[in-house]
């Protein structure tokens, strides 16, 4: 989802922005981080070609970017306390239980060594080995919008060995390294913790091939429909290990149902899908399935998932969760556009984190506003019921 943005939108929501600043006022011991942290999503959501330091100051009305600066890199505030905040903000106005947890990675490009965690890396943001830093996160999707709700720079071995560096970072002695699958295990942790409404969890191969991690949410009964490589092996129905293109290519032809897993940029993302059941062993009300996508113009292409569900789930139960994995990059997408999320100039790792985190509140703020809107939209051209 995307916004075209406009001064008018911009005041109309700016009134939404406050609304939810309010929500972690009390977080800022002092009036100045209190007006700055306002006016500073309030400039990460206005029409500027550039937001940093200069220009959030420019749009707050600022002789120089002190303020902002000093937001970020000086004054004590807990970026974590604020995105519980904001958290509970999206489940009060999105909150679902059929809702869908994301978890994905997205990278920011880097100039020079010293930024918290940058190095040469594979981001998939630019598809090939760049100087950046790696953001974890995890969205909430829901029908009436999705939004990212949880965070986290990743570090890698090359400064967490260096505890120096780390230092001069900002990163304390207690951060230690740990995978991306890691983190990500974490976020939901955190999510099933604080008793975030969703019925189910999608990723991308990256953290879908992971069996430990699949075990453990199966062993915490979490549906999942998690992407994994074409060599990954599955028990069958007939106890014998199976690798999943092996298993998905003895499939009749008549198994492969053409389905949307949902909108796209270009209208509804079409493909063939079919499914394998697997596990002999399981509760009865639960099932266990090898899930395949294979591309219409280029049946070569052909993905994989692993899928715990209830045993009521239909093939487009799953295809429509699979679908849903596309949602976190929509909020990268907007996020980085309209919300500015990779518009900063920080280097310490707490700064990261801070201005992560208020250009996820604007971000969420902007999804539940835009839901009110299509929701106001719709109830105005939807006939009026008839009367009994």
């Amino acid at each position: 989802m995307g916004w075209d943005v406009v001064p008018a939108d911009v005041r109309r929501w700016s009134s939404g922005l406050a609304e939810l600043h309010e929500r972690f006022v009390y977080r800022f011991n002092r009036l100045e981080p209190r007006e700055s942290s306002l006016a500073y999503m309030r400039g990460l959501i206005a029409p500027l070609e550039r937001k940093n330091g200069w220009t959030l100051a420019e749009e707050a009305g600022h002789a120089a970017p002190d303020r902002m600066q000093r937001l970020l890199n000086r004054i004590d505030w807990d970026a974590d306390e604020v995105l519980s905040d904001v958290r509970d903000y999206v489940i009060e106005h999105l909150g679902d239980p059929e809702a869908v947890l994301i978890v994905d990675d997205t990278g920011f490009l880097k100039k020079g060594v010293r930024s918290a965690g940058v190095q040469r890396q594979y981001s998939g943001t630019a598809g090939r080995t760049e100087n950046c830093q790696i953001g974890v996160f995890l969205a909430y999707a829901t029908e009436r919008g999705r939004t990212l709700v949880d965070r986290a720079l990743y570090l890698p071995k090359s400064w967490t060995e260096d505890r120096e560096r780390c230092r001069k970072a900002g990163i304390d002695d207690t951060v230690e390294f740990a995978t991306k699958l890691q983190m990500a295990e974490a976020m939901v942790d955190q999510a099933i913790a604080d008793k975030v409404p969703f019925r189910w969890l999608t990723g991308d191969e990256a953290y879908g091939q992971s069996k430990s991690w699949r075990h453990r949410l199966e062993e915490a009964d979490v549906f999942h429909v998690m992407a994994t490589r074409c060599n990954d092996t599955v028990v069958t129905r007939r106890r014998l290990d199976h690798r999943v293109d092996e298993l998905i290519a003895s499939l009749p032809r008549q198994k492969w149902k053409r389905r949307s897993c949902g909108a796209g940029a270009h209208g509804p993302r079409v493909y063939d899908w079919a499914r394998a059941e697997v596990r002999p062993w399981h509760r009865e009300d639960r099932r266990h399935w090898v899930l395949a996508r294979r591309s219409l113009t280029r049946p070569g292409e052909i993905a994989y998932y692993i899928a715990y569900a209830p045993a009521e789930a239909t093939l487009d139960d799953l295809v429509q969760v699979a679908g849903a994995r596309w949602a976190i990059e929509e909020c990268f997408q907007s996020a980085k556009q309209e919300c500015g999320l990779d518009d900063y100039q920080v280097r310490r790792y707490p700064g990261w984190h801070r201005h992560i985190t208020l250009a996820m509140a604007a971000h969420a703020c902007l999804t539940v506003l835009r839901a009110a809107e299509l929701e106001a939209g719709k109830a105005e051209t939807d006939p009026p019921a008839s009367s009994p």
